[in-house]
């Protein structure tokens, strides 16, 4: 249904682990959030270029089914994640507005200057109490989201595991927020009126050394990882055909196993990292579960996003929106406070308990933006869905029939609703949905008049 993009990781399938909402990291993704806006416009100026999602005859059933128990069982899945995502995200704004109605981010100001006078140690101690604060109201719905994963077969990690999963989170939001805040605040004292663009100059290296340093640094905090020809040698040799059918040259050095079944059933693949830290991931349980031409289709798959620049494309069009989003920001802030900042308690912009107030802004921003970006994420997943197709042409017996196969397996193994309400779809779904790709899969023949769209 929805894959999971953490800084500009791009993922196959739907991602994995709880849906915690934590202050400072949902910074960072709206950030990014925003930056798709600008790119869905150059996406969809691409996606002229390329096939449509589906070409499927209108009327005839798509290729993608269940039997009858499990239907039902990913029917209930999905609503079950449908309400919980739109209850997700209002409660997580109710928190934040709440915690300013209560003065609760004044009394935290007050604790954490009457602790000490050091603005470093102001920012560490005032971060925790916000970020603790916010994280355990919204624990309870990420317990849930947990607990129906477990229900529906999705997790199988256990309690105490994800509990550690969560701390080891909070912890590394903490140092992070620290780190962000205390910039912010320091660039809004010395310069109140353009504090917004000078955090942003401030703020890009930032984002490229977060990209640099997920797949190496924060992603194995997680999940274990080793090289693929660590355990599949021969899988790498036919992973290399494919490669050098697309002309590249990513060494297996780049090509790692997650270890996700240590934690789930879902299957799952995604590209990561910038520069010299960038790499495809496929996750072991897409490699118990597909066969080598299915598992060679995922990753012309995820190889496409690495050749086709979605990454570099992404994080390009954050940089050049961010500057906008601050701007905005800045007014937006200012408005609030001038009009309900006593109230909250707030001295002014350069408050540490003005943060609260531009975290709600950044929660309002994401949840009316969510659309929009998931219609960017549909189109890039399309493209790759396409360059997988064409770049294992040739190296596999059939390239539409693999494609149509992996997708009902990782469909039936994900609970994939066959027939999403085109609402939730608009709405929520980051890939399109499996129906749609089967369908496109079954139809797409570019060889036959020498269309190709991405590897001739």
């Amino acid at each position: 249904m929805a894959g999971k993009v953490e800084l500009c990781t791009i993922r196959l399938y739907r991602g994995a682990g709880g849906r915690r909402v934590t202050a400072i990291i949902a910074v960072v993704s709206l950030i990014c959030r925003a930056g798709c806006l600008l790119a869905l416009f150059s996406s969809l100026l691409a996606a002229q270029t390329a096939p449509a999602f589906s070409t499927a005859t209108p009327g005839v059933p798509h290729g993608y089914s269940l039997p009858p128990d499990k239907l039902q069982k990913a029917i209930e899945y999905a609503h079950a994640q449908y309400w919980l995502h739109f209850a997700d995200s209002i409660w997580g704004i109710a928190v934040l507005a709440a915690i300013l109605a209560f003065g609760l981010s004044g009394k935290f100001r007050d604790w954490a200057e009457t602790a000490s006078r050091r603005r470093t140690a102001q920012a560490a101690m005032f971060v925790v109490l916000l970020g603790l604060t916010n994280d355990v109201l919204n624990l309870p719905l990420g317990m849930y989201a947990q607990h129906l994963d477990l229900k529906f077969e999705q997790s199988i990690q256990s309690w105490p595991s994800w509990f550690w999963d969560w701390t080891k989170g909070e912890l590394l939001e903490f140092v992070l927020a620290a780190l962000l805040v205390l910039i912010l605040y320091a660039v809004i004292r010395r310069s109140p009126k353009r504090w917004w663009l000078y955090f942003w100059l401030a703020a890009l290296p930032l984002l490229f050394a977060g990209m640099l340093a997920e797949p190496v640094l924060i992603e194995p905090l997680f999940y274990h990882f080793q090289t693929l020809a660590a355990k599949h040698p021969a899988l790498v040799g036919e992973l290399e055909k494919v490669v050098a059918r697309g002309g590249l040259a990513i060494p297996p050095d780049r090509m790692f196993e997650m270890q996700a079944s240590e934690k789930t059933n879902s299957l799952n693949a995604y590209v990561s990292g910038l520069g010299a830290s960038k790499r495809v991931v496929v996750w072991d349980t897409t490699i118990d579960k597909l066969t080598t031409p299915e598992i060679l289709f995922v990753f012309g798959h995820e190889m496409g996003h690495y050749v086709l620049g979605h990454v570099r494309n992404t994080l390009i069009f954050v940089s050049a929106l961010l500057v906008l989003l601050l701007f905005l920001g800045y007014h937006a802030l200012d408005w609030m406070l001038r009009r309900w900042g006593a109230r909250w308690r707030i001295r002014d912009v350069s408050d540490w308990a003005s943060l609260p107030a531009l975290l709600l802004l950044f929660a309002l921003f994401s949840f009316l933006t969510e659309p929009l970006v998931n219609a960017y994420s549909r189109n890039q997943e399309h493209q790759a869905d396409v360059y997988g197709l064409e770049v294992t042409h040739g190296i596999v017996p059939d390239s539409r029939a693999v494609a149509v196969h992996s997708f009902q397996v990782m469909g039936e193994v994900d609970l994939d609703e066959p027939n999403p309400n085109r609402f939730i779809e608009f709405w929520m779904y980051t890939h399109p949905s499996t129906s749609e790709r089967i369908a496109f899969s079954e139809s797409y023949d570019p060889w036959k008049d020498g269309t190709t769209h991405y590897v001739k």
